[in-house]
């Protein structure tokens, strides 16, 4: 018998993620964003239940060639834009869509030999100082690539620094909008959080959004909002069984280091689950799990192949009994993966992304 830890992707939850982000961001397009393997859980997996967007947008030409062989005849953008040369072969064969932030592509385009001009997408650096031309060379940047024989249209692009917290996003779309202004082509500005924080707005909705966490099921901005907070599910669920149970005694310590004692008789579940499977080993005492679906916490330190939970609030819990690390419980219960990433003292997105090849993965 196989080791009983699992992930299971839900193609239901995905594509009610979609719907509600479409509602948020009404007369928008949306680009599923599948970058990191879509967020860890697998371009091939999600794919039934993504494919309800408007295009796919990820990082390299092998994720966007996984996307074509799948059957995807849609629109397909690189966020990055091309690496070298003859990327941009892949690009026309493909028929993909691609960004451009710096003059370098702009110059490996207009050495580019191609029958079929590209889709680009032009991006500014509107204050998140990562990619992008600066709204002063953006102009001129737009003027070179609209004047290249290989360029058939230009999109306008910029990215939100802090768009999930309180500085929002008002002094970039105003710098975007003032650099932008009466330059023709579609425009795609918002991501997760300012889709679903700000799309009201016109001009930050744009003609297209770019939900990345937000389609997975995690709130950009936990924690001031969580997901039941923005109607949406999650999109996994790592789950795993009780493999043994201990009686502890007021003074007996658990696992490695002896870092949580008993303050009196507790009955604790010895889970088959640890950091080797991808479950943060920063997780302390008291991050939430559930047990048959109930609630209760993990007490001691995660071990490479388990952890420890507190059985109290589940007594009729033993041997064999489901255990639920993050996401959706057989019962109902939901058990948000932002919760369990607060706890190790980082987000949503590193846990999906960091799940261990070992872990076995199903669709549901």
């Amino acid at each position: 018998m196989p080791r009983p830890i699992v992930a299971t992707i839900h193609l239901d939850a995905l594509r009610h993620n979609l719907a509600r982000l479409r509602t948020a961001a009404p007369d928008a397009k949306l680009w599923a964003v599948v970058k990191a393997n879509a967020y860890g859980h697998g371009i091939e997996r999600a794919y039934e239940g993504l494919r309800g967007a408007d295009g796919f947008a990820l990082l390299d030409l092998q994720e966007a060639e996984r996307v074509r062989a799948l059957g995807w005849r849609g629109p397909v953008l690189l966020l990055e834009g091309v690496f070298e040369p003859r990327d941009l072969e892949l690009c026309s064969r493909l028929g993909l869509w691609h960004t451009v932030h710096c003059d370098e592509q702009i110059e490996m385009l207009a050495a580019h030999k191609t029958q079929v001009p590209h889709r680009v997408f032009l991006k500014m650096n509107s204050g998140m100082n990562r990619l992008g031309f600066t709204p002063q060379r953006y102009r001129a940047a737009w003027t070179r690539l609209d004047a290249l024989p290989q360029v058939e249209e230009i999109s306008l692009m910029t990215h939100f620094s802090d768009a999930d917290g309180e500085r929002g996003i008002a002094h970039q779309l105003q710098v975007f909008l003032e650099a932008t202004r009466d330059l023709p082509g579609e425009r795609t500005l918002a991501n997760s959080a300012a889709a679903l924080r700000h799309a009201a707005d016109a001009q930050v909705r744009g003609d297209w959004i770019r939900p990345g966490v937000a389609v997975y099921g995690s709130a950009p901005d936990y924690p001031e909002h969580d997901i039941a907070h923005w109607g949406l599910q999650p999109t996994m669920t790592l789950s795993s069984r009780i493999l043994a149970v201990q009686q502890l005694q007021a003074g007996d310590t658990i696992g490695y280091g002896s870092s949580f004692t008993a303050d009196g008789p507790l009955r604790v579940g010895v889970v088959a689950c640890g950091y080797a499977d991808g479950y943060p080993r920063h997780c302390t005492t008291g991050t939430p799990v559930l047990v048959a679906g109930v609630r209760t916490r993990l007490v001691g330190r995660v071990s490479m192949d388990m952890i420890a939970v507190d059985l109290t609030p589940v007594p009729g819990a033993g041997f064999d009994s489901e255990v639920t690390l993050w996401g959706r419980a057989s019962n109902g219960a939901v058990l948000a993966i932002d919760e369990v990433a607060k706890s190790a003292g980082t987000l949503g997105y590193e846990l999906m992304c960091a799940l261990a090849q070992r872990v076995p993965v199903a669709v549901a």
